[in-house]
């Protein structure tokens, strides 16, 4: 009776984290970044990509890792909702898909780069979904901020389908950046301030030590 007990316990504990979205929790709505405020952003040898591919949290541990990349936010973009909340976000009536902006020194790293460790960390055959965590909101996505963007990004969406990397067709959505709206602030910099909590531990870790593997010469030095 008590190993059952224990038993049960423990497949309850473990769905829990599995079967829960990335963050379950409400915040003040957020001032959107847009096209104009990132005039100053794009400047000289910095660029700014925008990606969603699953869980934000996910995308961020892993780009703030690469060399050249200079800042890394979370957020919402792709919806008609202004100033979303991640409640009304997670409701996937929004339209909008969480994703990380990422701000990159050019002469350092590229956009093909960074499309490179963007298709390696995630499934983009998998619709609307990541793992466990479903929904328009965790959907596969590349947001183009400029024609080079778009070009890249459906040459190398076309070519990875080719590949017969995977048994399923590629199916990112490529469309153009018109917004961007930062999460609340306790999903920023998530995984470093949170790296014992059970979804870091079990989701973002491995995640995080597979990119550390596969992308050891385009990270960052200690």
């Amino acid at each position: 009776m008590k190993l059952n007990l224990k038993y049960s316990i423990a497949v309850t504990w473990f769905t829990a984290i599995f079967f829960t979205a990335c963050g379950q929790s409400t915040a003040t709505k957020q001032k959107p970044t847009t096209m104009e405020n990132n005039t100053n952003i794009s400047a000289g040898t910095l660029d700014t990509a925008t990606f969603g591919s699953g869980c934000f949290w996910c995308v961020e541990a892993v780009f703030q890792l690469l060399d050249g990349v200079t800042k890394v936010e979370s957020g919402y973009s792709g919806g008609t909702v202004k100033n979303p909340s991640y409640r009304e976000v997670c409701n996937g009536t929004t339209g909008h898909a969480e994703v990380c902006q990422i701000t990159y020194d050019k002469s350092k790293i590229s956009f093909k780069d960074l499309l490179e460790v963007f298709w390696k960390t995630h499934d983009p055959t998998t619709l609307n979904a990541q793992g466990n965590d479903h929904g328009t909101q965790y959907r596969s996505v590349v947001f183009y901020h400029n024609a080079e963007q778009k070009e890249l990004a459906e040459k190398y969406k076309v070519e990875l389908s080719k590949s017969g990397a995977w048994e399923n067709p590629v199916v990112t959505e490529i469309t153009a950046y018109t917004n961007f709206y930062k999460a609340e602030d306790y999903h920023q910099d998530y995984f470093n301030l949170n790296g014992t909590e059970p979804y870091c531990r079990f989701v973002i870790q491995p995640k995080v030590d597979k990119f550390e593997k596969v992308f050891k010469d385009k990270m960052k030095k200690p």
